[in-house]
């Protein structure tokens, strides 16, 4: 504000201020007048992609670009090929066949389960029973196209925590009552598409008409699959393949939640705050327990042809100590394994492949020796005593400490890695030979009925907690390190997944309740100016939804102590 005199009057003039923009994309600073949104600065940037850009990280928070700047930013515009942006993409789209099914059935509920064949398993229940058919999701897709045509602007709303309340209680949206109830927040967010309105934990776009038409809907089992565009391209649809056995896993899980009356974080919060979230706890380990059982009596019935026991699954799914686990009651069952790491048949250092940025690449199955590991099992099929080999990771030389083990009848092979599953590991071996068994941290429950919890976020805290301390990794390096992980796992685990014999969920409903307390603190620790804030931030941001609880009650073989501390295993 200035001050001009005129004609004896002094007369206020208003300024309009300005901030300070960085963007990162183009590396160039530009001033703004105060409250512009960010869909006006990317319009006024001369960045790549601009018609794909669907978020923005905002001091490396994603933010919509209906955001507005009123202090001094960094800004970087992410397209939807970005993992951001992507994760923006797909829940925008969520929102729209969520409206697009309150336009044409506002009394059915529809509830996004769960990824599955890189799309998602939806769950469409109307109150008389009607099943799903190929009409109904025809009508689905052909209203969200409509949605997508008429370019509909997607609000944001933010109003204290009472008022947002009566409006999803006046929509008899119970779970949505129920998450925001259990929140210690005093102000709510939520998203508006012409008089529809939909609570979701992430950024949500600006406008239907930024999605692409590219989707498509049709039945799956009882439910709707939705398949979504590639990351890469939006002109083509991500491929569906089959996964009955990871559908099942997951429906199992769902029902028993169901039994279990915890269908989503918000039933979750209100059974802690009752205090009789321990006995879910005790619940959820006997489950645990008793699939654990099943899978041992069903190798112990095939043991006149089964020899080798083949463990496969992501990081941090817990692979360690389930096997810990099943070796205990195989002993029990009268069956002694013989444990054998993979990682002790590496070549040598300098022979070990590498990846696109000249790094050894020690997931990649030809890290492995494979010929000198087939020779030895066969060597112990044929009832032949061999010495296993010991990789020493500091020479990164194949060393032998005389641990020598032969097949006997009581005798089975377990073997544990990501590349269990994978036919070339193992082609001198029959495969009625082989139990495969896959372990995964499939989570199940939910936010509410529109946000799932990610999988992939799931075990990422997993390994943030036991990196940092048991490994001596800080939180920025997993984060930084995860993506990696996440390519050699779409390269050499996933596509062979359904080649299991049984699947074992580790994932347990209480778990990242368990894990809030520990993993908070040390998201903290990252520093906000780092690239890897933008991850901390959206974990965290799901986590503030859920009521912390103490481990006090969790047992010491839980398969949750690997990564908490306090295992009666040695690791």
């Amino acid at each position: 504000m200035s001050l001009k005199k005129e004609k004896g009057h002094i007369k206020k003039i208003k300024i309009m201020e300005q901030v300070k923009i960085y963007c990162r994309n183009t590396g160039e600073y530009k001033d703004y007048p105060m409250g512009t949104t960010l869909e006006k600065i990317l319009e006024d940037q001369e960045v790549d992609n601009k018609k794909e850009v669907v978020c923005a990280l905002v001091n490396n928070k994603c933010e919509s670009l209906s955001y507005s700047v009123f202090h001094p930013k960094d800004v970087e515009f992410m397209d939807v090929h970005t993992k951001t942006g992507r994760r923006t993409y797909i829940r925008t789209l969520c929102m729209v066949m969520a409206k697009a099914t309150h336009d044409l059935y506002p009394t059915a509920q529809l509830f996004f389960e769960h990824p599955l064949s890189k799309g998602y398993f939806c769950n469409l229940i109307f109150q008389d029973g009607t099943p799903v058919s190929d009409d109904i999701i025809s009508k689905i897709q052909k209203r969200m196209h409509e949605l997508i045509e008429q370019k509909l602007p997607i609000k944001s709303h933010e109003m204290q925590k009472e008022a947002v309340l009566r409006l999803f209680k006046e929509r008899r949206e119970e779970e949505k009552v129920n998450l925001l109830k259990s929140m210690n927040i005093t102000y709510a967010q939520f998203y508006e598409i012409d008089g529809y309105y939909d609570f979701y934990n992430t950024t949500l776009m600006v406008n239907t008409g930024e999605l692409s038409n590219n989707f498509n809907l049709f039945k799956y089992d009882i439910g709707i699959f939705l398949q979504v565009p590639k990351k890469e391209n939006l002109t083509i649809l991500e491929p569906f393949e089959n996964q009955p056995k990871m559908y099942q896993a997951f429906k199992q899980n769902l029902q028993l939640q169901q039994i279990l009356g915890i269908n989503n974080i918000g039933d979750l919060n209100e059974l802690t705050r009752r205090g009789e979230v321990y006995g879910l706890i005790k619940i959820a380990e006997a489950l645990h327990e008793k699939q654990i059982v099943r899978i041992a009596d069903s190798i112990c019935k095939e043991m006149d042809t089964t020899k080798f026991i083949m463990i496969s699954g992501p990081s941090s799914s817990g692979k360690t100590t389930f096997s810990k686990r099943l070796t205990v009651q195989l002993l029990a069952a009268g069956v002694k394994p013989i444990t054998i790491s993979l990682d002790d048949y590496f070549i040598d250092r300098e022979r070990t492949p590498k990846d696109e940025n000249g790094e050894y690449d020690y997931e990649s199955l030809y890290a492995l020796d494979l010929d000198f590991f087939n020779e030895q099992l066969q060597a112990l099929l044929s009832g032949k005593e061999v010495s296993l080999p010991t990789y020493d990771f500091a020479s990164g030389k194949r060393l032998f400490k005389g641990n020598n083990v032969q097949l006997k009848e009581n005798n089975i092979v377990m073997m544990e890695g990501i590349h269990a599953l994978n036919p070339a590991l193992t082609p001198s071996v029959a495969e009625t030979a082989k139990f495969k068994i896959y372990v995964s941290a499939l989570t199940t429950i939910s936010l509410d009925d529109h946000n799932w919890i990610s999988t992939t976020d799931n075990r990422l805290i997993r390994r943030i907690v036991r990196d940092y301390k048991y490994r001596g990794n800080t939180v920025q390096n997993t984060i930084a390190r995860w993506e990696s992980v996440r390519d050699g796992e779409k390269k050499w685990i996933f596509p062979y997944q359904e080649n299991a014999d049984v699947m074992f969920n580790s994932a347990l409903i209480f778990e990242l309740a368990a894990l809030k307390n520990y993993v908070l603190p040390m998201l903290q620790t990252v520093p906000r100016n780092s690239k890897e804030y933008a991850e901390v931030h959206h974990l965290m941001k799901f986590l503030h939804c859920i009521t912390p609880i103490s481990n006090r009650d969790i047992p010491s073989t839980s398969l949750l102590r690997e990564f908490l501390g306090g295992s009666s295993f040695k690791y």
